[in-house]
Formats: structure tokens, C-alpha cells, sequence
């Protein structure tokens, strides 16, 4: 019985209010704004992909762009080195024909050089050759053409081999012929009448010489 009666507040105290129980969202109202978030997330999904595809898109574009400059590099290089390669053959091509003609040029005037000079080595040799009881002049004579050898070599002038040798027309000049023998068959060089120099392949004076029939 006691139980039943509500006890009432005695002075002093104040009455507490009952704890508010937390709201519950309606049924409804939940269900409502479901598709509309699943609205909103289709939509960002669907943006985020327009905006993926644009960068990819993006990329591809700036690899084609390296790409292209990577093989216009290439290129360029192949072509450079192309160039250098052929700049590199005609300077050798260059030198060389350099030295050639260079070569050719100091030949040239050692060769007429020493052509104004062998009729005198032929007179000092034919003096040597004739016989005389004055042996200091012999002897003079012989130490003149041993100058004249010694200046040919500096020059870098080389007499022509004849004697005993096959007949060549390009470095001697058959002038007489003589009856072939044991000792020179046909074709060979007898004799030189002439000695014939050269300078090296350029030849000054062909040797004068008669060859075996």
C-alpha cells in the first residue's frame, strides 16, 4: 500500500525531471535521403573517373610527346655522327692529298734540281772511267762523284738498278741491242750506258742501256 503512494517532494528538494530518451530518426525519413546519398556518391564516383581519365589522358599524351622527341633526338644524333664521320674521311682524305701533293711539290724541285746536275756527274764519271797515269787527278775525280752520291742520298735520290736486270720500260731505255748469252738471256740488260736516277716512285732519268736480244 505504502508502495503505491507517491511520495511527495518534501520542502528543500527539487524535483527531478525525467532523462530525455534520445530521439529515434522516423522510419521514413531514413529510407528518404538514402538514394539520395547514394545520388551524390554516383555522381563524385562518376566525376572522379571523368577526372582520372582526363589525367591518364594527359599522360599519354606527354609520353607520345617524349616519345617523339626521343626518337627526334636519335635522329639528330645519327645524323651528327653521320656528319662527323664524313668530316672525319675527308680531312683524312685531305691530309693525305696533302702530303701528296706536297710530296710531289719538293720532288718536283729536287728532280730538276738534280737534272741540271747529272750531265756534270756524267762528265766526272766518264773522267774517272778514262784511263790516265795521273793518279791525284783520278783520285780527285773520284772523291768529287763520291760527294755528288752523298748529296743524292740526302736528296733521297736512288740510282736505277739496270745491269743484269730484266728489261723494264718504265725504268730504262733500251738504246742498242746485244746477242743474248748463258749469262744474259733475252730480255736482260747487257749494259748501262747511262745511269738513270729517281726519286721515289717518280723517276729523273731513265738509265740508258742495252738489253740481250
Amino acid at each position: 500500500m505504502e508502495d503505491k503512494i507517491k511520495k511527495e517532494p518534501q520542502q528543500g528538494e527539487e524535483t527531478r525531471p525525467e532523462q530525455a530518451q534520445p530521439e529515434q530518426e522516423a522510419p521514413g525519413v531514413r529510407s528518404e535521403q538514402k538514394p539520395a546519398e547514394q545520388a551524390q556518391d554516383a555522381a563524385g564516383d562518376k566525376k572522379q573517373k571523368k577526372q582520372d581519365k582526363k589525367e591518364r589522358s594527359a599522360l599519354e599524351k606527354e609520353l607520345d610527346e617524349a616519345k617523339a622527341a626521343q626518337d627526334a633526338a636519335e635522329k639528330a644524333l645519327a645524323a651528327a655522327k653521320d656528319t662527323l664521320m664524313r668530316t672525319a674521311a675527308e680531312y683524312d682524305n685531305f691530309r693525305k692529298r696533302s702530303a701528296r701533293e706536297k710530296e710531289g711539290s719538293f720532288n718536283n724541285g729536287v728532280s730538276f734540281a738534280v737534272t741540271q746536275l747529272l750531265p756534270v756527274a756524267d762528265a766526272l764519271e766518264m773522267a774517272a772511267a778514262a784511263p790516265t797515269e795521273d793518279e791525284n787527278f783520278k783520285k780527285g775525280v773520284e772523291m768529287t762523284l763520291t760527294k755528288f752520291s752523298e748529296a743524292f742520298t740526302k736528296l733521297g735520290i736512288e740510282e736505277i738498278e739496270a745491269a743484269g736486270k730484266p728489261f723494264d720500260p718504265e725504268l730504262h731505255s733500251a738504246v742498242m741491242q746485244e746477242p743474248a748469252s748463258e749469262e744474259s738471256p733475252s730480255g736482260t740488260v747487257t749494259k748501262v750506258l747511262q745511269k738513270g736516277y729517281r726519286i721515289g716512285t717518280q723517276i729523273i732519268r731513265h738509265a740508258m742501256v742495252a738489253v740481250a736480244e
